[in-house]
């Protein structure tokens, strides 16, 4: 029984080390580099916030139909599409 909990102690502290390793490499990953001046495309996207209200127009963007921006910890609703 007392080998049982030796193992069963060792096999946590593994699986807890790893994760820990795991997120440490999360953070050493550096940023990736920005893209050049000119692959940015000209969007005309607005969206809101619909816990608060905030409203974001976007001008440009890294492709054509980006990712919705983030706030108050949750995405933002697109309103409309300026033509």
């Amino acid at each position: 029984m007392l080998v049982l909990k030796i193992l069963l102690a060792v096999a946590v502290a593994v699986v807890m080390f790893r994760m820990g390793l795991a997120v440490l490499r999360m953070l050493a990953t550096p940023l990736p580099e920005p893209p050049p001046a000119g692959e940015l495309r000209k969007v005309k996207l607005q969206y809101r916030c619909s816990l608060c209200g905030t409203e974001v127009r976007m001008t440009v963007a890294t492709d054509e139909a980006p990712d919705p921006p983030r706030h108050c910890m949750d995405d933002m609703e697109l309103q409309a599409t300026e033509e």
